[in-house]
């Protein structure tokens, strides 16, 4: 099982989604921004990493807002998405093909990867609750 890391950053009321890149696996859906475990990191060293790599921005790992394991065709992933925030910097496009800041009452106007549905479903849950 492949381990991967991904960031939950909110910034006045949206999160931010990532567009995957056309020639990759699920090429053009949305995601959050993250990626692969490398051999002995943790992932919050990961997601670090990939944040820096992907978008060009530090980012501060908190809490762990929701783990999903998800088995695709290809691949199986433990996806540890983490409640983050940026410490520097602003997202520049390096990896995708597009960014945005949405709110979760725009979250069905994208097509995002399978393995964030059940997030996504919890992000509504979370914040129809408020």
């Amino acid at each position: 099982m492949t381990e991967v890391a991904a960031a939950l950053i909110w910034r006045d009321g949206k999160f931010l989604i990532c567009q995957r890149p056309p020639q990759k696996a699920r090429g053009l859906l949305w995601e959050f921004v993250g990626g692969k475990l490398e051999k002995g990191e943790t992932a919050a060293e990961a997601l670090i990493r990939e944040c820096r790599e992907e978008l060009d921005i530090t980012v501060k790992p908190n809490d762990i807002f929701m783990e999903v394991v998800h088995k695709y065709p290809d691949i199986e992933i433990k996806l540890v998405l983490f409640n983050a925030e940026i410490a520097e910097g602003k997202p520049k496009l390096i990896e995708h093909v597009d960014l945005k800041w949405i709110t979760p009452s725009e979250i069905d106007s994208y097509d995002f990867c399978p393995a964030d549905e059940e997030i996504l479903k919890e992000i509504k849950r979370k914040t129809s609750d408020k």
